[in-house]
């Protein structure tokens, strides 16, 4: 059994490693470490790669900062054992080694992990849910300014296999900050002689890695890239986000959106996998909420019973009028929150988009007056004034309320898709009432 540091020296001098193999296997991974700790030259590094895997592990974790960064170092040359150890320790103790190195060494390690790892690593580091930081690829290619094209082109080779994206290489100093990008078409078109540094017009647009996901749809949008580099606080490149993954994000949001629209509390991926407990709890609190909104609709027409008992035939209009300005308010909705969404619209249109939402709603609401006075002519002649300028008012507020709660739930900073069309519909059939009614009830005397 093996017991100081000289026996250890001794069998790695006399390169014995069966002997000292199947004698350091015998002890503990935290004797291992102190072990560890005492042995310089990179005798330590060699004593670490006779380890077992699972050994290899669980002695990683008992060494000091220092003493990780140093059997890293010297396990660097061979990827192969790096990739295993990293893969294979916990994830909080690797988090906590990594959280200690350098922004550039710890962005050459996330390289070594697998996907699934990357993702975990990725998330533990601290990056806050749905910044860029937890969407970044780490898989990249970066070349120095003194690089040469030919240099260049050779350290693509080598390095561009596992790279998600070509399209772009990166221009780093000694620390790895970046200082610019390179489209491939403009390497490959120089001359083998010509230096990076040459090609460069130190013109670069960056997302920070704590930005959220969101932004880098319209950065990537606005600057019509592929790919954008991902820096930390001090602009030192730690990894990439591509436009497939921007797809992934706009598809997330889009169906969140969508679902908020239609008053779920949250996106439902498939229905059809879903439980029905889940389905359920997605749906039943809007729904409770409107039917409790909705009693405002009887109390508004139970204040005009006096005028329905003297003029039946407005009863049979209640349902298409009110409908109407609910699907002209759903309609004006829909536009504001893809616009604010996009960036198209802003917090300070708002007011020009009243004037012009009032003339529009304006014609439409005279157009559909056309229709149902068409209809009342038929049914019941003697209400066609008060149906007619219902559905020009009905439409015209309807309208106007789609367009301003988006704008009111984004002032208040909330999802202006939770503006939902069950909400406007809910709010345009209570004013649709009330419009309703009270025009009937002056205009017959009541």
């Amino acid at each position: 059994m093996i017991d100081s540091k000289i026996d250890i020296l001794d069998l790695i001098r006399d390169r014995n490693w069966p002997l000292l193999r199947n004698e350091i296997i015998e002890l503990e991974p935290v004797e291992i470490a102190e072990i560890l700790e005492d042995l310089k030259d990179q005798n330590d590094v060699i004593l670490f790669r006779l380890l077992p895997r699972v050994l290899a592990k669980d002695t990683f974790q008992h060494l000091s900062h220092d003493k990780q960064e140093e059997i890293i170092e010297g396990l660097a040359k061979n990827v192969n054992k790096v990739s295993s150890l990293l893969n294979d320790l916990d994830p909080d103790d690797r988090t906590a080694f990594f959280e200690e190195l350098p922004g550039k060494i710890t962005q050459r390690l996330i390289q070594l992990l697998s996907p699934q790892e990357r993702n975990i690593a990725t998330k533990l580091l601290g990056y806050p849910e749905n910044s860029i930081g937890r969407l970044m690829t780490p898989e990249f290619v970066a070349v120095k300014p003194h690089y040469t094209v030919a240099q260049t082109l050779n350290h693509i080779r080598v390095y561009g296999l596992d790279s998600e994206t070509l399209n772009v290489i990166y221009v780093v100093d000694d620390n790895w900050k970046l200082i610019d990008d390179i489209r491939i078409r403009e390497i490959i078109l120089a001359q083998p002689n010509q230096k990076i540094e040459e090609l460069m017009d130190n013109k670069f647009v960056s997302l920070n890695v704590f930005d959220d996901q969101e932004s880098a749809i319209s950065v990537i949008k606005d600057h019509d890239r592929v790919a954008l580099p991902v820096t930390d606080s001090e602009g030192l490149l730690i990894g990439i986000v591509t436009i497939d993954d921007m797809m992934d994000v706009v598809e997330e949001e889009t169906t969140e959106d969508f679902h908020k629209f239609g008053s779920f509390q949250g996106a439902i991926v498939n229905p059809l996998k879903a439980k029905v407990l889940l389905l359920y709890e997605k749906r039943v609190l809007w729904l409770t909420a409107l039917v409790f909104m909705n009693v405002f609709s009887g109390a508004a027409i139970s204040s005009f019973e006096h005028v329905i008992e003297s003029v039946v035939s407005l009863v049979f209009f209640l349902p298409l009028l009110i409908g109407s300005g609910g699907n002209a308010g759903a309609q004006s909705a829909t536009l504001m929150i893809r616009s604010l969404a996009t960036g198209d619209v802003e917090m300070k249109d708002w007011f020009k988009l009243v004037g012009k939402e009032f003339f529009v709603s304006f014609l439409l609401g005279l157009t559909m007056a056309v229709g149902v006075s068409l209809i009342a002519s038929i049914r019941s002649p003697e209400i066609i004034v008060v149906v007619a300028s219902t559905m020009v008012l009905t439409v015209m507020v309807g309208s106007l309320v789609g367009l301003l709660l988006p704008f009111v739930f984004t002032k208040f900073k909330l999802d202006p898709a939770t503006a939902s069309a069950p909400l406007i519909t809910s709010i345009a059939d209570i004013l649709g009432v009330m419009i309703y009614f009270t025009i009937a009830s002056h205009y017959f005397g009541l």
